[in-house]
This record gives structure tokens, sequence and C-alpha cells, in this order.
């Protein structure tokens, strides 16, 4: 499933194409993807232009206001991206083909348009020509759409914790929020209640970075751990999106290219390899917690 990083890359490769651009057709190739989608999604893309893409957490929240002054409120179309969810720009201009195969982060890709695909279940197309397609292999992803005055009330997004790499998110905050919970402070960074956007990789590499244990309670982290995590999270996260995300399978930035953050993983994924850590002779162990694999060095991180 993409991470915060990931679908950062996606909603700046399609702020470089379709904000500003007027949406003249939808066409919803099926009714459903993990849940059906919202009554009136293609009367409410169809004739809205594209003011601003922004992203809460894992979601992409596209911005459309209507052409027509006075016509209809300002929407908010909410995409999750899920598992294997991507969207293609193909623009007006281009005669290169960038293909890769479907992997579980979803992806944006900047392709010229050749053919209709099997699971290509939204199409989109605008006032310049461009095109814009969201295909989703397996379909665990979704899409709501609101008036932007009810994005805080959005059943999806009301009960999100603050943003990592937000002001909001510091170390009295974090601390507040794990005081009482006696679950592992792996599964505590994964509850998107505590903060909202932070998945299994960055929560692997932030823990090994602030040398906290994956095992360790949430309610035993103190606040000179708790600093250090928040230093780690912030960090990890802010190096990836300027690697444009990490790659597992197929992930791609806005130009085609591949995210590049996985060659820079201190321990995820790196089982039984010796650790990073100067003068540490462990090595990188992995154990399941709450179905979800951790990796981590039993001597470095306590």
């Amino acid at each position: 499933m993409p991470e915060l990083p990931e679908v950062e890359t996606v909603c700046r490769g399609l702020r470089a194409h379709i904000i500003g651009r007027r949406i003249v057709r939808a066409e919803l190739r099926r009714p459903d993807l993990r849940f059906p989608f919202p009554h009136g999604l293609q009367e409410g893309l169809e004739g809205s232009t594209v003011k601003n893409i922004t992203r809460r957490a894992k979601y992409i929240l596209i911005e459309l206001g209507n052409h027509q002054a006075g016509d209809k409120d300002d929407q908010i179309w909410l995409t999750h991206l899920g598992m294997t969810g991507r969207f293609t720009v193909y623009p007006t201009q281009s005669d290169k083909l960038v293909q890769g195969e479907t992997g579980e982060t979803a992806r944006f890709y900047h392709t010229t348009h050749n053919q209709i695909g099997v699971h290509d279940h939204v199409h989109l197309w605008f006032d310049d020509r461009t095109e814009l397609v969201y295909t989703d292999p397996r379909r665990f992803g979704y899409m709501d759409l609101m008036a932007s005055t009810d994005m805080d009330e959005s059943k999806h997004l009301r009960a999100l914790g603050p943003e990592p790499i937000g002001d909001r998110f510091d170390a009295d905050l974090l601390l507040e929020k794990l005081k009482n919970r006696r679950t592992p402070i792996k599964s505590a960074l994964l509850d998107q209640r505590v903060v909202a956007g932070l998945g299994n990789i960055y929560v692997c590499e932030a823990l090994y970075r602030s040398g906290i244990s994956p095992r360790r309670l949430a309610c035993h982290i103190g606040p000179v751990r708790t600093a250090r995590l928040i230093r780690a999270i912030k960090n990890v996260l802010d190096e990836a999106i300027t690697a444009g995300g990490s790659t597992l399978r197929d992930f791609a930035g806005a130009q085609g290219s591949a995210g590049y953050f996985q060659h820079n993983f201190d321990v995820y994924d790196r089982e039984g390899e010796a650790c990073l850590t100067s003068y540490c002779e462990g090595k990188v162990k992995r154990i399941v917690q709450s179905g979800r694999s951790s990796f981590y060095c039993s001597k470095c991180q306590r």
C-alpha cells in the first residue's frame, strides 16, 4: 500500500499537468472499486475545473470548481489508491511511452495514451485534450465526492490524527497520544488516529533511527525517546519525498522515473543483514506484529 511519500509524489505529478484544466468528459467503466462510486460522481466531475490538489494522510484531495460561476459549490474529489491504484496522465504533446508492471504501491505514470486497459476504471478528458486514467487491477482503491465545506466531517478524514510533517506534530502532542496506550509503539504509530499517513516502511525506518524497539510499549516511550522519534519521523519522510518515494515493484514519479528511497533503507526488508550502525555487530531481525513485518536491530533499538 502506498505511504505518505508515495502519495505526495503522485499529487505533485498531477499538479504539474491538470491544475487549471476543465474536465469536459468523465467516464466510469464500472459501478465500483472497493466500494460503489458515490452517487453523481460522473456528473460532479464533468464541467468542473481542477483548482488545487492536496494530500491528507494517504488520501489525494482534488479540489474542483465549476466553470459556471454560482452554478454549484466547490467540491472535493477524494481518492485512496489502495494496493494497486494509480493515476496516469496522457499529456497533449508527447510521443514517448513509459511502461511499468502494476505493483502493490500506487504510482503515477507520465505516458502517451495508446489503448484502454481492462483495469482502467475511470477516464477523464480535459479541455486541452489531456487525459487522466485511474487504473486499479485489484480494486482496493476507492473514491468519494463531497462539498468542500463538508470535508472536515468526511467519514474518511474526520478521525485522522495530525500530519507527521506538519508543525502541529511535535513531541508534546505525540507523548500525550501515547501515554495510555499499552500496545507496541510500532502498532501505535500505524494507527491513523495517532498520526496520519505513516505506514510500515517508514515506521520501521524511524524507529531504527531513533533507537526504539518496535516491541516497546507506547506508554513507556518517555519524553527523551519521543523527541528522538519525532525528529526521525520527520527526517525520514522528508528524505523519502525528496527521493520520490520507495520503489518495491514499479513505482514511478511524474516523469516516469522510479522512486529511489529503497536504496536508503536501514532496516526495512533487510532481514539477516548486518546492522548499519557503526561498531554494532548485530543483524537486522524480522518479527510479525499485528500481521505486519517489523524489521529492527535488537542491539541498537531498546
